[in-house]
């Protein structure tokens, strides 16, 4: 069958992989903005179009839909107008490697599936786990930071019940866990999956800057324990996806290790430090936390997806291992991965990290999250200095926050304006900048992770945000309009 890759088929597999490769290269290479601007009613009518109950039209004719649907209205992170999410351009040793698991479709759930590939997972799990500072751990590859913090948060449930020594349906009501406002939305939409109770996540006071007070999460815990709950976990953010700020890890630890609490580092973000040789220092104290989240695909310029949850202490993961005799049977004497994950079918997303470590080091992918952190100190001392924006903080990663000055406007309006220069230039496909909300007011925010961004590409993306904010004013409030 010619609809498959298999022996018969590697002539036309070879042909099909280069036509379709020469059509996203010639997208790279001819992109002149992040997106076209094409309107969702445009996209809609594009989409819809597409009958997919006819009979097949052929590979060579849906690949070229593919190239005319979706290429050409992609959104294009690696363009330096793009500056909204935490999305990074990706390692083209990583990219390669995406084109092996297409192709040979593992999965590492059982050595069987996936023999060599399931041994360089454990590999470079060991490998992780060293550079978070445990001489001994244990951890397995995710989907992404939500998945690996839920992950986290189970392990640390079915530790605090262990350690309550009660019935489980006595402890589920009286668990907790601390994190400050400032933490992933993740936390919450876990405690909800893990049955807590509607308050149990306790909000732990900050610095202003969105950094937990570790006093603060002190007088927390001794609050909670003195009022018969049962603290769980507490949540320490390596940057925060708005401000791009650490907690002090080091003094949280301490405060956890008082109170004999599960610490678990969310470092989805800032996880990229670990490779870094200029700062390193900023993650001093994870090597004291019970479990870590890191996410390849930010900070190490991996494809999505990529993403693993670490843990100091391997046991830590069997209270998620569940026993299937046709995946791991008792008598195998192999590695097996289907009990340290809560997925069964898993890609060999560490292919991806592998062969970029293999190719380009450790240091330099360092180097490249280290050169966006110094981007975005510089952006924001331009910000600072300009006298149509308002710099809102120091990230102490790769985010920029600010509001706009635009003149003859109160300072209500200026709020008004922010989500309305965010849609204008959004709709024109020109740049990309996210908005959101910081101490209750609106604010536009810059997220730089393309290492080839310079100075000059983020000035010309804030010309663009003052002209959007000028003209928006000049029109009038009641046109500006809602978020898109």
């Amino acid at each position: 069958m010619p609809e498959l890759l298999t022996s018969s088929t590697a002539d036309l597999y070879r042909s099909l992989v280069a036509q379709t490769t020469s059509r996203v290269a010639t997208r790279f290479a001819e992109t002149t903005q992040p997106t076209s601007g094409a309107s969702r009613a445009e996209l809609q009518k594009q989409v819809d179009a597409v009958d997919l109950a006819t009979p097949g039209v052929g590979t060579q004719a849906a690949i070229r839909e593919i190239d005319e649907l979706f290429l050409a209205n992609a959104v294009w992170f690696h363009h330096p107008a793009y500056a909204a999410h935490l999305n990074c351009p990706v390692a083209l040793p990583a990219v390669a490697a995406e084109a092996v698991l297409a192709a040979v479709n593992p999965s590492v759930d059982t050595y069987d599936q996936s023999t060599a590939g399931t041994l360089m997972e454990r590999r470079l799990i060991d490998v992780a786990t060293g550079w978070a500072g445990f001489s001994a751990g244990d951890g397995v590859f995710t989907s992404g930071g939500t998945q690996s913090n839920l992950h986290a948060l189970f392990l640390a449930r079915e530790a605090a019940i262990a350690d309550a020594r009660t019935e489980r349906a006595h402890a589920l009501p009286r668990l907790v866990v601390f994190a400050t406002a400032s933490s992933h939305f993740s936390v919450g939409k876990s405690a909800l999956l893990l049955g807590l109770s509607d308050d149990a996540v306790i909000t732990v006071a900050d610095d202003g800057e969105g950094r937990m007070l570790p006093a603060a999460l002190d007088d927390a815990v001794a609050s909670t324990l003195t009022s018969g709950r049962l603290p769980m976990a507490v949540v320490a953010t390596a940057g925060t996806t708005d401000r791009g700020v650490i907690d002090p890890l080091a003094a949280v630890a301490a405060v956890c290790d008082a109170h004999r609490v599960w610490l678990h580092v969310d470092a989805a973000y800032g996880g990229g430090l670990l490779v870094s040789r200029r700062r390193r220092d900023l993650l001093d104290g994870i090597e004291r936390a019970r479990s870590v989240t890191v996410d390849f695909h930010k900070s190490f310029f991996q494809p999505v997806s990529s993403s693993a949850i670490l843990v100091r202490e391997p046991r830590d993961l069997a209270a998620g291992a569940w026993h299937a005799d046709y995946l791991n049977p008792l008598e195998n004497d192999e590695p097996n991965q289907v009990d340290k994950s809560l997925q069964t079918t898993r890609r060999f997303d560490a292919l991806k990290l592998w062969v970029s470590l293999r190719a380009i080091g450790a240091d330099r992918i360092g180097e490249m999250f280290d050169t966006v952190i110094d981007l975005a100190a510089t952006v924001a001392d331009a910000v600072d200095a300009d006298d149509e924006l308002e710099l809102v903080g120091r990230s102490q990663l790769s985010t920029v926050l600010f509001r706009l000055r635009t003149e003859g406007t109160s300072s209500e309006e200026r709020d008004a304006l922010v989500a309305g220069v965010r849609r204008v230039l959004f709709e024109s496909g020109r740049a990309l900048v996210a908005k959101t909300v910081i101490d209750g007011r609106p604010c536009l925010k810059l997220t730089l992770l393309n290492p080839e961004t310079t100075l000059a590409d983020v000035r010309a993306i804030l010309d663009m945000v003052k002209d959007a904010a000028t003209t928006l004013a000049g029109i009038g409030s009641e046109l500006i309009g809602a978020d898109a």
